[in-house]
């Protein structure tokens, strides 16, 4: 079932005539689909060392390959900072053999993607994930500031964005201890100043080995942001007491804590409707991510 209205064919064959077309010194190697939870790209690996990120959707195939040229610049700068792997941008390709779309050629990386409960009493990996926070946030900003309104800016820019979500998901659960706490979190005060984030901590970008951190993927988004932004793998990873071994590593205060869940829970609330049907995976990390929210005691006071 495909996940969005516009949402383009994409295949091994595809990808496969592409590698041919433009970068004949892979042409040969095996093209695998890589099954997973994605909902932006279709991603196949290429041989052993690389893998293709295709755009799912139709856009402008200029503005698009802008995009794609500043999340190769974000990946590099994040792979330059982070204590733990990341991949590298290794090219970009260009529209052809009937794909309307430019794409990304990344190296690839060994590991097991998280799940929202795999792993969410594994305190290593907790402490793994705070080294990588700490990390991100004592890289220079290079005097850039958060821009937009996406999330790691300002909470009640997404009023809308929430409401429209707790109304949608009105026809399958009760809304209103969703608008409860949403109403808590919209109040809280604003963040500190931005510092260096990942901007998607989510499990299907973890990659563990063992119960440890072995690998972060989908850095495209590195930049400043609310320090709380990547608060948010707190909630979508763990259990309540893994949680605290990550917030007492961060030595997070009260209000950068409650900001935190406050994202975790603008992105569940886009996942658990949209992806109702289209991609469950998706939704289930959506409603795991709430149930931990609701339930916290600390949330709800």
């Amino acid at each position: 079932m495909q996940m969005h209205a516009n949402q383009l064919h994409v295949d091994a064959e595809l990808v496969s005539a592409l590698v041919d077309a433009q970068y004949p010194e892979w042409s040969g190697l095996p093209i695998e689909p890589i099954s997973g939870s994605g909902t932006v790209n279709a991603i196949f690996r290429i041989g052993h060392d690389l893998t293709a990120r295709l755009p799912l959707q139709r856009t402008d195939p200029t503005l698009a390959r802008s995009e794609l040229e500043r999340e190769a610049g974000a990946l590099a700068e994040f792979a330059a900072v982070s204590p733990f792997p990341a991949p590298m941008p290794v090219a970009l390709g260009r529209p052809g053999v009937g794909y309307p779309m430019p794409w990304a050629v990344q190296t690839w990386l060994d590991g097991e993607v998280a799940s929202p409960v795999s792993v969410a009493a594994s305190a290593a990996l907790a402490q793994d994930l705070a080294e990588l926070i700490r990390t991100l946030r004592s890289a220079p900003t290079r005097g850039r500031r958060f821009r937009g309104r996406g999330r790691g800016g300002i909470l009640r820019d997404h009023d809308a964005y929430v409401l429209e979500c707790i109304e949608r998901t009105e026809q399958f659960s009760d809304g209103e201890p969703l608008r409860a706490l949403w109403e808590r979190f919209r109040e809280l005060p604003d963040g500190a100043s931005a510092v260096m984030t990942h901007g998607d901590l989510t499990p299907w970008n973890i990659l563990t080995a063992d119960d440890r951190l072995n690998g972060v993927l989908d850095a495209g988004s590195f930049g400043p942001a609310d320090p709380s932004l990547d608060l948010v793998c707190a909630w979508h990873l763990f259990d309540a007491r893994t949680r605290a071994v990550l917030r007492d590593a961060l030595s997070a205060g009260e209000v950068e804590w409650r900001r935190g869940a406050a994202w975790a829970f603008q992105q569940a609330m886009g996942l658990v409707w949209y992806y109702r049907t289209s991609n469950p995976p998706m939704a289930g990390l959506g409603e795991t991510t709430l149930a931990r929210l609701l339930e916290d005691d600390e949330l709800r006071s």
